[in-house]
């Protein structure tokens, strides 16, 4: 009997960067990501954004994209706040947004959104937008080619996982000392897109796939960090999964779990959609 072929499990894009996001059955791929993935993002005083790096409480908040590409925000003990995209005679200067040292300029949203971040997080806070990520922010030049670009993304325009790798990773930590902490879901990771039916880490040594109509170069392996071991659900920290990461799964001294991915060209990507590893 024939091995079942790779199929596209998941699609998720997160409209605020470090919020809860979306999961539709499918999405348009643009140059630099997933329509909507991470045009928004939180900055605080020093210009540099707020993650759940710095406020795990990000995860309890979550973000829907509305039509026109705003969005709609929640979270516990918050109501719902609708923010529009920016028109040119609303807006008032630009937010210099720092990200992983590259400086990013970007459209505030105006006073009611930071109000509502600021007193949900209980820090000075404001929302920004990326309003043109085609020439905003280039993807680092040691992985890309001249013109690839990419939103508030960490790095790159696309994360695939792997459900194998994802159980792999599961029976490790069921194994280790935090074993009380597993299993993790996949929200830990925050993907874009969901790879079943491969082998534990197959994701590793792919360098172009193709995702239904869309071929994706796979530039490099994902490094990991704080965020992992924040509880989606409770933004609770804990030792996993980067305490297994680094028995196990480290590659060039990061510790990896899933690969960034460039788009080659734009399409649609659908759940259900066959993969294609083409080198």
């Amino acid at each position: 009997m024939s091995e079942p072929e790779p199929v596209l499990t998941a699609i998720r894009f997160y409209p605020v960067k470090s919020m809860a996001g979306c999961a539709p059955g499918e999405a348009a791929v643009e140059p630099w990501g997933l329509a909507g993935d991470r045009r928004w993002t939180v900055v605080g005083p020093d210009g540099r954004i707020i993650t759940q790096r710095q406020e795990p409480r990000l995860a309890l908040a979550s973000a829907e994209l509305l039509p026109g590409g705003g969005v709609r925000m929640s979270a516990p003990g918050a109501g719902p706040i609708e923010v529009a995209v920016p028109g040119s005679a609303d807006r008032v200067g630009t937010i210099v947004a720092e990200v992983f040292k590259n400086k990013v300029e970007a459209v505030p949203a105006g006073a009611a959104a930071d109000a509502w971040l600021s007193a949900f997080l209980g820090v000075e806070a404001r929302l920004a937008y990326m309003d043109d990520p085609a020439r905003r922010r280039p993807v680092d030049p040691d992985y890309s080619r001249p013109g690839d670009t990419v939103t508030f993304a960490d790095g790159f325009p696309l994360l695939v996982t792997t459900t194998a790798s994802l159980e792999a990773l599961n029976s490790l930590i069921a194994a280790g000392d935090h074993a009380a902490e597993g299993p993790l879901s996949m929200d830990r990771f925050r993907p874009n897109l969901v790879v079943g039916n491969t082998a534990p880490r197959a994701e590793d040594g792919w360098r172009r796939v193709r995702v239904g109509e869309v071929v994706f170069r796979a530039v490099k392996p994902c490094g990991r960090c704080v965020v992992t071991t924040v509880d989606q659900r409770t933004a609770e920290r804990g030792k996993e999964p980067l305490r297994t990461l680094a028995r196990h799964h480290r590659v060039d001294g990061s510790l990896v779990f899933g690969r960034n991915l460039i788009p080659e060209h734009t399409g649609v990507v659908h759940v259900g959609d066959s993969v294609e590893v083409l080198e």
